[in-house]
């Protein structure tokens, strides 16, 4: 079983060998030099030349991430990353040529989890997919001390100060996070979330009142160790903040953001 059949439960998930990567791009230089520099690192690659097809063959085949160029004929990478974010949590990368705000923000608040401007190094292509593949089949294990962080859980939970446990449920108002199982649940009913998503909502779950600023997100969600695009947090943020209710993350000007205990 795919890792794009598992995001959704998050229930026993596993990243195949080879992972299956979908490169959807019109161009054909572009689309054969991603492809074989992706397979030199071990990737199965399917490729798709516009958006309609990229549509068919993701609904055809099990893929654990897509690659989606923004500028795609018949439908473009927004509209298709639109049309997959109604069916499926798989992990989206959008490639963009100018890497423009309109094109980052379209693409972030249609579903992507992620961005890259072409034309991009093959390390730097490759380091995000494995952040993102991570991010979509990590699970919570019990808490240990992680020095790049500190002393406390080195998962993105809130542990118990009596008995360094973490919680099985975490309870802020109406929402509820399983933190065993990976589940959200808003008023009862479940939260559909991508892997970006609850990675960002576990990290506000772990210091609830505290504020976060978007550096800080940016390297434990994004895992970024080099300065990116604080646009990636606002946006992901934004599109949380649509499914578990707009009062439940604050907005600190200046700083960043926080969770809402109440």
């Amino acid at each position: 079983m795919s890792v794009s059949e598992q995001v959704g439960g998050v229930s026993a998930p596993r990243v195949p060998d080879p992972v299956s990567v979908l490169v959807v791009e019109d161009d054909a230089t572009i689309r054969r030099a991603v492809q074989l520099s992706l397979e030199r690192y071990g990737f199965q690659v399917a490729v798709a030349v516009n958006g309609l097809d990229g549509l068919e063959a993701f609904r055809a085949g099990r893929h654990d991430l897509l690659i989606l160029d923004v500028m795609l004929p018949e439908l473009d990478g927004i509209g298709l990353c639109r049309r997959i974010r109604e069916q499926s949590l798989v992990p989206i990368l959008m490639m963009s040529a100018r890497g423009d705000a309109l094109d980052v923000v379209s693409g972030l608040e249609a579903g992507a989890d992620d961005y890259v401007v072409k034309p991009v190094d093959t390390p730097v292509l490759v380091a995000r997919i494995r952040t993102l593949l991570r991010r979509a089949t990590f699970r919570l294990a019990q808490p240990e001390t992680n020095p790049a962080r500190g002393a406390g859980p080195a998962n993105p939970a809130v542990a118990s100060a009596d008995t360094g446990t973490i919680p099985a449920e975490l309870v802020f108002g109406d929402l509820s996070v399983n933190t065993l199982g990976l589940d959200v649940h808003r008023d009862g009913r479940p939260v559909p979330l991508t892997p970006t998503e609850l990675r960002l909502l576990l990290e506000f779950a772990a210091a609830p009142g505290a504020v976060l600023d978007r550096r800080r997100l940016l390297r434990d969600v994004w895992d970024y160790g080099w300065e990116g695009d604080t646009r990636v947090v606002d946006l992901c943020v934004l599109r949380l903040r649509k499914k578990i209710g707009a009062g439940r993350i604050e907005t600190v000007r200046g700083f960043g953001y926080k969770l809402v205990r109440d």
